[in-house]
């Protein structure tokens, strides 16, 4: 009985020794799909930063061709109003003489 015993206590030792090693194999399993995992984030980030380049010289480009319209636009107005201003300038110049000399007449 007493070679029993020891066989039995010497499996429950390497049962014991086999969960240690299991645990630290788990641990170092995790650990390595930690790493990939942050390896792998790392990797979309970056790609993520190449993808947008195109995209964000696109929308750079429409912008600045936008930006552009928009003075043209606005360069084409304000000579418009300059040429109507030049264009009604006898006239209001006439009705503010007229209003100087007769007071009467406003």
């Amino acid at each position: 009985m007493e070679e029993a015993l020891k066989r039995l206590l010497e499996a429950e030792y390497q049962a014991d020794a086999e969960v240690v090693r299991a645990n630290a194999e788990r641990e170092r399993t995790i650990q390595e799909a930690l790493d990939q995992a942050r390896r792998a984030e790392a990797q979309f980030a970056a790609g993520i930063t190449e993808l947008r380049g195109p995209y964000l010289h696109q929308a750079e480009e429409r912008a600045a061709t936008a930006v552009a319209e928009l003075r043209k636009k606005y360069d084409e107005r304000g000579r418009a109003l300059r040429a109507q201003a030049e264009s009604r300038e006898p006239a209001a110049v006439e009705a503010a003489l007229g209003v100087l000399l007769d007071p009467k007449r406003n």
